[in-house]
């Protein structure tokens, strides 16, 4: 299921990822998506995003992602950049929490919705 509009994958992906819903961000991919779960490091496919994200979710993450750019072309691809930060407690009790700048390449599916085709949550700062 792809999500209707690009002002809504933010608020979907920070509402699956904070809420530990693992096949509700993997749905949020295209089958063959391209995601970078830490610096240096990509994983094709849905199956290595599920299991990016299913270590990750291990800890029970909390995340606020603010989109601070949106941008349509009229051949069905957008890119989205934003801002995040992450909390999360810690297994041995201390708290975690980090912030980065994100940017998407995502493309609309044939029942008009958007999904995943490159995540890259650790964009450099310009």
């Amino acid at each position: 299921m792809s999500i209707a509009s690009l002002q809504d994958i933010h608020p979907q992906f920070a509402k699956a990822f904070s809420g530990g819903d693992l096949e509700g961000l993997v749905a949020m991919y295209e089958p063959n998506a391209l995601l970078s779960p830490e610096p240096g490091r990509v994983v094709t496919g849905t199956d290595a995003i599920r299991e990016a994200y299913r270590t990750f979710l291990a800890i029970k993450p909390k995340i606020e992602v603010e989109t601070l750019g949106a941008f349509e072309s009229g051949e069905g691809i957008a890119m989205l950049h934003g801002r995040w930060v992450l909390t999360a407690t810690l297994p041995d009790g201390s708290a975690m929490r980090n912030e980065g700048r994100n940017s998407e390449v995502l493309r609309r599916q044939a029942d008009g919705g958007w999904l995943f085709l490159i995540d890259n949550p650790f964009t450099p700062p310009l």
